[in-house]
């Protein structure tokens, strides 16, 4: 069964080149561009989630997502990296409990790399 992937960001540019990056992975594959309640994700059971810090008309920003799902007992363990432009992003990391950042625009081979290395 392959490893599923939430992606939570809002720019319709990202989502499809980060389509074209993971279209020959194998991964699992869910977008959102607005904020998800943690009990649909939840649900969704992913693997791995990445997330940008702004989404743009939601009330939450990625990093509360991030602060809400790291203290759920039942999707504490999923790894969270951050992906923004932030000039701050990794003490906003820090704070919220990611796993990891990537400062955009980021390196698609860094992106891949760590993905892997998180679901491997």
């Amino acid at each position: 069964m392959s490893k599923k992937i939430l992606i939570v960001e809002d720019e319709p540019d990202i989502i499809e080149l980060l389509k074209i990056v993971f279209r020959d992975t194998g991964y699992n594959l869910t977008f959102s561009r607005t904020e998800l309640e943690i009990e649909y994700i939840r649900e969704l059971n992913p693997d791995l989630i990445v997330m940008d810090v702004t989404i743009r008309g939601s009330l939450r920003s990625g990093s509360q997502i991030c602060r809400e799902l790291k203290a759920d007992q039942q999707i504490r363990n999923v790894p969270v990296i951050l992906c923004s432009g932030e000039y701050n992003l990794k003490a906003i990391a820090n704070d919220c409990g990611a796993d990891m950042y990537l400062p955009k625009p980021f390196d698609i081979s860094s992106l891949l790399f760590h993905v892997d290395k998180f679901l491997s």
